[in-house]
């Protein structure tokens, strides 16, 4: 069950032209709209005035109900903001008509006819607002005091998306102005919004499980932002209970520091690694779930939204060896450079407790073992991430507790010599942009420890020499499932100069022969010095040794 109650087509008239209201959340985003986005809805309603498309579409309308008259917008909120913004543009331009004695009682008709099926009643005494479309906290005022009743615009005063606003509403006028002289031309206008522009409305109940909904939609290609929907819940758990203006204040600038450092992309990730490096694991789909259980009171959001900030410098430097946080720790930084190179983030909570928990030394013994396991069990192993997720979390927590280190506690996720070189003798890496990185890490680093060269692993200067070559072949009289299964493999790759490696080409092995004993790379010339022939027996053979040598250079004791 995703908590997706409906999904289905809308026009703007079938979801305004009615008695639903509709509430932008108190704490969802501010208005945000610019001229850009302004121009690309205009032209794309001229291009249907014009008859080059039938209609529009206008993507997906999320809305949040219980009783499915009062919708809460999830997402959609800055395309129905401003459609409602250009409506109240020729509400304008038909007063203005009016003013000018423009065929004043049909105008007037139309006028009133089109803010009450789309804007809202207007009390014609006290010209109070009862509008379709309620705005958030920043916004809602500016919109009901001065945008429905027609107003003087505010100019002084005003925050940014006011500004925004009041920007949007006197850009869609000015244009109005130009184009449409006649009331009729503007009501046709209207007519053409409402009628041909299309929303996919996708309504969700008020009790789902929010990550879960979000998860669905953004595999749909609705991208939600899951920092929004944070957002919402910790500012509504302190509003709730009767913030003064310096708390609102306080949580806002809080939160903008968190956001300033991470970004909507790497928010969602951020919190699950903060989250699990201290508390029990938690899938991502039930995290919201699981906040929205322990975080229930003001105080505790304020907590929460502290450790949020205090923490989002480390992650983003975990993920990061060239942070500033560890200028000069050159050995942090290495182990931090596999870490990217290999793409696992599945220590992310654990390396976070530890960098916490632990002094520096303990932390780079997490980091190093950390390291050690992702070669052996992901990039060579291949093996199921999830598992690691629980031992990492226990592992956390149990820094977290003892303020000590054990790498018996990872054993779970550390594949035994036998089992890691075994596997190792038959990896093969197809050519990609990473594994190119891996191999060219893998080698450098059996170089350094066997022939004690001055190879930088991460360096991309030396070229990965392919011996049976991935192309033209034919003199080399290899059988097409033979080359298949060979050339690809770690015992067939080795490291070469780049002017060596281009010499090479496709050369039959009895000529890269001599190209290999010139070379300044042990494990290079080791192969011209014991390989007289190349096929796939000594391809197996050279592995066979690499393995060896691999299960001594990336190994942890476990006692």
């Amino acid at each position: 069950m995703t908590g997706i109650q409906d999904t289905k087509s809308n026009t703007y008239r079938q979801l305004f032209g009615n008695g639903l209201t509709y509430l932008i959340p108190k704490f969802q985003r501010d208005y945000s709209w610019t001229s850009e986005q302004w121009d690309d809805l205009w032209q794309d309603i001229q291009s249907v005035l014009r008859g080059e498309e039938p209609g529009h579409y206008m993507g997906y309308l999320v809305l949040q109900t219980e009783n499915n008259k009062v919708f809460k917008v999830i997402d959609g909120q800055q395309r129905l903001t401003t459609l409602s913004i250009l409506i109240l543009a020729v509400l304008k331009s038909l007063q203005g008509l009016i003013d000018d004695g423009v065929d004043p009682e049909r105008n007037k008709q139309r006028m009133d006819a089109l803010r009450s099926s789309y804007i809202g009643y207007l009390d014609p005494v006290t010209l109070v607002a009862t509008n379709k479309l309620q705005l958030n906290r920043n916004n809602d005022d500016y919109y009901r005091t001065y945008l429905v009743p027609l107003d003087q615009l505010k100019i002084r005063n005003t925050n940014a998306s006011e500004k925004l606003m009041r920007q949007c509403f006197n850009w869609f006028h000015d244009r109005l102005r130009r184009e449409y002289s006649t009331g009729e031309a503007l009501a046709g206008l209207v007519d053409t919004i409402v009628d041909k522009l299309v929303f996919t409305v996708i309504t969700v109940g008020d009790d789902l499980n929010a990550f879960k909904v979000f998860e669905t939609l953004n595999a749909r290609g609705v991208q939600l932002s899951a920092a929004d929907l944070l957002k919402n819940y910790l500012f509504s758990v302190v509003d709730a209970e009767g913030s003064h203006t310096s708390e609102m204040r306080e949580i806002e600038e809080l939160w903008a520091q968190v956001m300033s450092t991470l970004g909507d992309q790497r928010f969602e990730e951020f919190l699950r690694v903060y989250w699990n490096s201290r508390r029990k694991n938690v899938r991502k789909n039930e995290l919201f779930k699981v906040i929205r259980k322990h975080i229930r009171h003001k105080g505790e959001a304020f907590e929460l939204l502290r450790d949020l900030r205090r923490t989002a410098d480390l992650f983003m430097a975990l993920r990061n060896p060239e942070d500033e946080l560890w200028k000069d720790d050159r050995t942090t930084q290495h182990h931090l450079e596999e870490l990217r190179m290999f793409q696992v983030r599945q220590q992310l909570p654990l390396l976070m407790s530890a960098y916490e928990s632990l002094d520096k030394a303990g932390f780079q013994n997490v980091l190093e073992a950390c390291s050690v396991i992702s070669l052996r069990y992901n990039v060579i192993g291949g093996l199921n991430p999830n598992e690691q997720d629980r031992v990492y979390n226990d592992a956390a927590l149990r820094i977290h507790k003892e303020k000590q280190f054990a790498t018996s506690w990872l054993q779970e996720v550390y594949p035994d010599d036998e089992s890691f070189e075994t596997t190792f003798s038959n990896v093969a890496f197809k050519d990609t942009s990473r594994n190119n990185k891996i191999v060219r890490y893998l080698l450098a680093s059996v170089e350094r420890r066997k022939h004690q060269t001055e190879v930088d692993p991460f360096g991309e200067s030396m070229s990965i020499e392919h011996v049976m070559p991935r192309s033209a072949v034919e003199d080399w009289g290899v059988d097409d499932d033979v080359y298949e299964r060979c050339v690809y493999r770690l015992g067939n790759l080795t490291l070469l100069e780049a002017s060596r490696n281009k010499d090479a080409g496709s050369k039959i092995y009895a000529e890269k022969r001599g190209l290999y004993e010139a070379s300044t790379f042990g494990i290079t010339r080791a192969i011209a010095e014991h390989y007289s022939e190349w096929g796939e027996e000594q391809i197996s053979k050279r592995q066979k040794q690499l393995a060896k040598q691999a299960r001594d250079i990336w190994s942890l004791r476990m006692g």
